[in-house]
């Protein structure tokens, strides 16, 4: 379908009915106001978590909560971008808006751990859309040398959504209940949909022939095949990693069952790729080039290591420090306020000095140190300690973020432009599915091992079926307290390791991005 455009020297904008003035500053709000939403959604939950759980008492179920969300943002965003690249933008858009406020409320009225988990995965499956359609919007709607800033502008407010999340959540446990962290999408969406009705968006799309009828041509373009494939393999991966170990021993045969239908349906899936070639849902020339693949797995493993940090992390301020649900918001501010701050620098800087791979490998170094940091702390840490881990974290991550979104605008075609970003969303989510996943079982298995070692007297489950933020309301003596506790930090490092690991990661692969110089010429 679009072997023709994967030449990289036909990557330069040729586009030139853009949106501009007051309709493309409203564009650019409404679209950063929905990724605002989206990530307010995403990292509301780690603050609501402990409630959550002792609420519904299923602690098990704490990955859930984020994984259900990410999970069909993952699986979904192959699919997305074939459906940005030729339906729509617009209307396609405002679909996904609906079916998210429709998630929201659904979260809203659950009256069980699994109603709220099926929310979530209605939310997210929302989510892939809006995220791919927001950045192959700017992309449809403005020439390549502004896109840094308006890419700065509506992934910026975006992280307000990380910084608001803590806050919001926090704010919304104490004094009233966590279902008003859900409701409140339902206003925003209403607001944003008049913006999105009022601007006309720039369209590049396939025509349909009546050799080639409208139904057949959706079908064939979005490779449901492929779909159900990749969505078969990642669903089965995750099912296994989040009950190995805990629902189920791993050497149960469910869980191997699990490992062993995610290999031979991924297997299943390469071959499809290599049949459909350019018309897979993950088009097999598009994989080939080396800009594309390296900024997939740069993207997935730098944004993976930060929504590792930020699920957790509230959870330790929680459990182990005590803090109430706004507290833990407020002490994860400085590393959203570092990438808010750094993003606004760097929307300038990229554009000025034009190339991409310094501030990647600047980011590799600087996440990897401060995510190697977290995993030392204790009861005992201090604020002035984690605070400066969070500035560290946040500066070094706002420097890599944009840089694999802005390598495949430079060097793709625009018509190929959603499909790429599908692949750095699919590479986000999944991973990051799979990290918070992993997570839980690290947390549940590590603190059931550590408590049978360290605190016999005390049995595992009651802790955690207590939930995160109900410790204190189980176990009365301080000293068993204290080991508890101890035993919960423990655990909570661990799963930071996986951060470090991705982070440092990066930089085997930041090389692949391209020297390209991204200013105008």
């Amino acid at each position: 379908m679009f072997g023709e455009l994967y030449e990289s020297n036909k990557s330069e904008d040729v586009q030139q009915d853009w949106v501009t003035g007051w309709r493309l500053r409203g564009l650019v709000a409404a679209l950063g106001l929905v990724m605002f939403l989206a990530l307010l959604d995403d990292s509301i939950v780690g603050t609501l978590t402990p409630a959550i759980t002792s609420h519904f008492h299923s602690l098990d179920d704490a990955g859930w909560f984020g994984s259900a969300y990410m999970l069909p943002i993952a699986v979904l965003q192959p699919l997305m971008g074939k459906l940005f690249a030729t339906r729509d933008k617009k209307w396609c858009f405002i679909g996904f808006l609906a079916l998210f406020a429709a998630g929201s409320l659904l979260c809203g009225v659950a009256t069980s751990s699994t109603m709220l988990i099926i929310g979530r995965a209605v939310a997210g499956s929302a989510v892939a859309g809006l995220q791919n359609g927001s950045l192959s919007i700017v992309a449809s709607a403005a020439p390549l040398d502004q896109r840094a800033a308006l890419n700065s502008v509506v992934i910026g407010t975006s992280q307000l959504g990380l910084v608001a999340g803590p806050l919001v959540g926090g704010a919304l446990t104490s004094y009233t209940t966590w279902r008003w962290a859900f409701y409140i999408n339902l206003p925003a969406a209403a607001a944003i949909l008049p913006v999105l009705l009022w601007v006309r968006i720039p369209e590049t799309k396939r025509p349909v022939t009546e050799k080639n009828p409208r139904i057949w041509a959706v079908v064939d373009d979005v490779d449901i095949g492929g779909f159900a494939l990749l969505s078969g393999f990642a669903v089965q991966l995750l099912l296994a990693l989040q009950w190995g170990g805990s629902s189920y021993s791993w050497g149960s045969p469910r869980i191997i069952g699990l490992l062993c239908g995610s290999f031979v349906t991924l297997a299943v899936f390469a071959l499809w790729v290599r049949f459909r070639n350019d018309k897979a849902i993950l088009p097999l020339p598009l994989l080939g080039q080396t800009v594309v693949w390296t900024s997939t797995i740069t993207f997935g493993f730098l944004t993976a290591s930060m929504f590792t940090i930020v699920y957790y992390l509230p959870i330790y301020l929680q459990a182990v420090k005590g803090f109430t649900a706004i507290l833990s918001g407020v002490n994860t501010l400085p590393n959203i306020i570092a990438q808010i701050i750094t993003l606004s620098i760097l929307s300038y800087l990229v554009k000025r000095l034009g190339y991409l791979i310094p501030w990647s490998v600047a980011s590799g170094i600087l996440t990897s140190i401060s995510s190697g940091l977290l995993t030392t702390l204790n009861v005992d840490t201090s604020p002035g300690n984690w605070i400066g881990y969070e500035i560290l974290f946040g500066t070094g991550y706002a420097m890599g973020l944009q840089m694999p979104i802005l390598a495949v605008q430079q060097s793709i075609a625009p018509e190929l432009i959603p499909v790429s970003i599908s692949l750095l969303i699919f590479s986000q989510m999944l991973l990051s599915s799979i990290c918070v996943a992993v997570g839980d079982t690290i947390l549940n298995n590590s603190l059931r091992s550590l408590l049978r070692r360290d605190v016999p007297s005390v049995d595992p489950e009651t802790v955690i079926h207590a939930g995160a933020a109900n410790i204190r309301g189980v176990i009365h003596d301080p000293v068993v307290l204290q080991q508890v506790l101890a035993a919960f930090a423990e655990s909570v490092d661990r799963i930071f390791y996986i951060s470090t690991v991705l982070a440092a990661a990066t930089l085997l692969f930041v090389w692949g991005l391209g020297w390209k110089d991204i200013r105008q010429k």
